[in-house]
């Protein structure tokens, strides 16, 4: 096999991210872009997980490589969380943008950036360090029609005509981005969809018409009667509900369309202009998302599979077309990833791996065999209210999960046997199992820097 070509001199890559914003794990061959261009061209990481499965936090360890319980941003919202959290506890000084940028790479970042970015701690026309181009939502993101982008310092209304949709401003953006220089580029794309209300662009308002959510054995779980109180006070999802969950999946699906276009677009503009074969494309999303699993009609937070369980596919030189990648990786690994294709320094605080030997179809011993997953409940009760669950801590290993919340409450399931996760083990695993499953947690909750790539290998 050819391997990815890692930094050295005028051969350094070019680095494209699309992230879309709460897009659950198997929902990729809807979207022929994507299928086509991405999954059978590239490698797609089977196992791949959220440090938090919510968009601010999750975002900020992306941005930084760190878990949420070293970078500090704990939920959507001021005070702990949102951009406001971000920006005043200065991590913006440190992101993968500012690694980039300090080994010559020009930058890019299109979309969302951070929830309530500029919040009440920045102006709209304000730029963060780390990025040449700049085009970030500042009111009126999810609409997709008559938002306001902060273009470079330049605030830009936009309406609700046609041309207008986000997505394709997106790529058009994001066509002049990659044309303008000879230089390599690091360029991370956000767009908005399919988070709710997921309006899609006109021309794709019909589309999916008979689409119906996933019926999978979580689907309006019937027995939660071992599940902590939180989901114990769920009731079943009426015919009514269902319905909705329906139609949201439909919306859902609808908006997608216009990622995939923008997705084409970039593909399109990298091969027209020569850079394609020197260029890694990566797809992925921020967490996931419930639709009508285990009784929930909609939303993220939760440590299921649904939520924290998300695509993620990379295509670029050397990369075997359509080949599949087993091992354990999460958001945490991206940075360091990038940093590695780049050939730039990541500081001592990143807490992931570079998974450019996965990308070269190595199987690296030690690897990774522990996720963490960290959520706290936000102080601002209207924030996360789809889902109401209680500040936990989890840990994804090979083969179970194991979820230890601020009440006391325990969730355990064997993937192996259950991996609808439909049976809490808690009351009922061998005790020396639950306790080596708490000893890593306890051990990942707690790690710090290089410490955290001994405690992710850890059995």
């Amino acid at each position: 096999m050819i391997r990815p070509a890692v930094a050295s001199g005028a051969s350094r890559p070019n680095i494209v991210m699309v992230m879309a914003d709460d897009l659950e794990y198997g929902a990729l061959s809807y979207f022929p872009a994507i299928d086509q261009q991405l999954v059978q061209q590239g490698a797609s990481f089977e196992r791949f997980f959220v440090s938090n499965s919510w968009c601010c936090p999750s975002r900020t360890t992306i941005l930084r490589s760190q878990y949420v319980h070293s970078h500090g941003v704990l939920t959507n919202t001021a005070p702990e969380g949102g951009f406001d959290r971000f920006h005043t506890l200065g991590l913006e000084q440190s992101t993968i943008g500012t690694w980039m940028q300090q080994v010559g790479y020009r930058t890019a970042l299109m979309g969302k950036f951070l929830n309530h970015y500029p919040g009440g701690t920045a102006t709209q026309t304000y730029v963060p360090p780390g990025w040449h181009e700049w085009d970030v939502p500042v009111r009126n993101l999810y609409q997709e029609y008559g938002y306001r982008l902060n273009e470079n310092g330049n605030l830009v209304d936009y309406g609700w005509g046609e041309q207008d949709y986000l997505s394709d401003v997106l790529a058009g953006k994001a066509r002049d981005f990659i044309n303008a220089g000879s230089e390599p580029f690091f360029l991370y794309l956000a767009p908005i969809a399919p988070h709710n209300p997921a309006n899609p662009a006109v021309r794709n308002m019909d589309a999916f018409p008979w689409s119906q959510a996933p019926r999978t054995p979580s689907f309006n779980q019937a027995d939660v009667s071992e599940e902590p109180e939180w989901l114990r006070s769920r009731p079943l999802i009426s015919p009514e509900g269902i319905d909705e969950v329906d139609e949201r999946y439909r919306r859902r699906l609808r908006a997608m369309l216009g990622v995939d276009d923008l997705v084409n677009s970039v593909i399109t503009t990298l091969r027209d202009s020569g850079k394609l074969d020197n260029t890694y494309i990566f797809f992925t999303s921020d967490n996931g998302f419930h639709l009508g699993t285990h009784r929930l009609p909609q939303g993220k937070t939760t440590p299921f599979e649904e939520a924290i369980h998300v695509p993620l596919v990379v295509r670029g030189p050397g990369i075997e077309p359509g080949s599949k990648i087993n091992e354990m990786t999460a958001t945490v690994d991206l940075a360091p990833t990038f940093a590695a294709l780049g050939g730039a320094a990541v500081p001592p605080f990143a807490e992931g791996r570079s998974l450019v030997p996965l990308l070269e179809g190595k199987h690296p011993s030690p690897w990774r065999r522990n996720v963490l997953v960290e959520f706290s409940r936000p102080a601002n009760r209207s924030s996360a209210a789809q889902t109401p669950v209680p500040s936990y801590e989890a840990l994804r290993t090979e083969t179970h999960t194991y979820v230890r919340y601020v009440t006391g409450e325990i969730q355990l399931y064997d993937l192996t046997r259950d991996p609808y996760e439909l049976h809490n083990l808690a009351r009922f695993a061998d005790p020396g199992l639950v306790l080596q499953l708490q000893e890593r947690l306890s051990r990942m909750h707690s790690c710090s820097g290089a410490e955290c790539l001994e405690a992710d290998s850890a059995g």
